[in-house]
């Protein structure tokens, strides 16, 4: 019998060992997994601190952003468009060939000179602008064919307000070159192909932090290339023409005829803006419709794609009439 106790003595002695290693890894477990968790806590309360710090900063410097392009604009804003077009017509350096409201008229007779009869299509462009790039490939060679045969006026509308877009003002740049090539070359088909050139695909650059810079030099060699004189490229970026242009950008967005009639952008401009005889392309409607850009131009002014480049054969609308609804 003594010795049945003491072996049952030594079992229990084993198992209360065995419930106390249990409790103590039990233990051990728990505490390990709070203390992960308390470091977790630590990292995501460290992780979340820097995060709102991080979007404090964001938030600074957007406000800093917004706020500059606001006080910028407030000295404007509150102009009339008469007063815009007053201060426009103000401006001391203003290109020869541009109209009282800042654009180059081409016929086939040269600039400034109207083809009597025929409609006037007018563009309204940024250089950097993604939009005005795709009208200017899609739909500006059958303008020139137009224009060559006597079918229509045209009339380019350089406009800069995408500079901050770019980090060296691309956009006054540009349409500073124009101005200046459409007053000192002679032959309007030079700005029309350097247009093209400085539209193409493999020359455009891109907007914001897409953008790469582009030298005056390379701009110049577009010009070139287009047929201007190396003695008007050699001059065309001297900026000449700065003050016209930030007149120009004032006073254009106020114009109510050039406005949106609806979608999202309604009661504001943007471009490309076109026009017919002053009258403004319903770019929603055509987008609506799922017209391209070509069929819409040749709709609105009333005339059939076989038409174009044929002499005599004149767009319906005439000089005067308003463009043909779509749809």
């Amino acid at each position: 019998m003594a010795g049945t106790n003491s072996q049952d003595s030594k079992n229990r002695e084993a198992k209360r060992q065995a419930r106390a290693e249990r409790k103590a890894a039990t233990a051990a477990a728990q505490q390990a997994k709070a203390e992960q968790a308390a470091k977790e806590r630590r990292q995501q309360t460290i992780i979340g601190a820097v995060v709102v710090a991080i979007v404090v900063v964001l938030v600074a410097v957007i406000g800093v952003v917004v706020y500059h392009n606001v006080n910028k604009s407030n000295a404007t804003k509150n102009l009339s468009v008469n007063d815009a077009y007053s201060q426009l017509q103000k401006v001391k350096s203003t290109p020869k060939n541009a109209n009282d409201k800042g654009g180059f008229l081409i016929s086939k007779d040269g600039y400034g000179k109207k083809v009597k009869g025929v409609p006037t299509v007018g563009e309204y462009f940024d250089p950097m602008c993604p939009g005005c790039a795709n009208f200017n490939r899609q739909v500006d060679p059958t303008l020139k064919a137009l224009v060559d045969a006597g079918q229509i006026n045209l009339e380019l509308y350089p406009m800069s307000f995408l500079d901050g877009s770019s980090t060296d003002e691309y956009s006054s740049r540009a349409s500073g070159a124009v101005a200046y090539i459409a007053s000192h070359d002679a032959n309007p088909d030079h700005l029309v192909e350097f247009l093209a050139n400085i539209y193409a695909t493999d020359f455009q650059p891109g907007e914001g932090g897409n953008y790469k810079s582009v030298s005056d030099d390379a701009l110049k060699e577009q010009a070139l290339k287009a047929g201007v004189p190396k003695s008007v490229a050699d001059k065309a970026f001297g900026r000449d023409y700065q003050d016209w242009l930030n007149a120009i950008n004032v006073y254009t967005p106020k114009r109510p005829e050039l406005w949106n009639t609806e979608g999202q952008n309604k009661g504001a401009m943007t471009t490309p803006t076109v026009t017919f005889n002053g009258k403004a392309l319903n770019m929603t409607k055509v987008s609506s419709l799922g017209l391209d850009l070509k069929t819409a131009v040749l709709g609105s002014i009333g005339l059939k794609s076989e038409q174009i480049g044929q002499a005599g054969q004149l767009p319906s609308i005439g000089e005067s009439g308003k463009p043909i609804e779509l749809g």
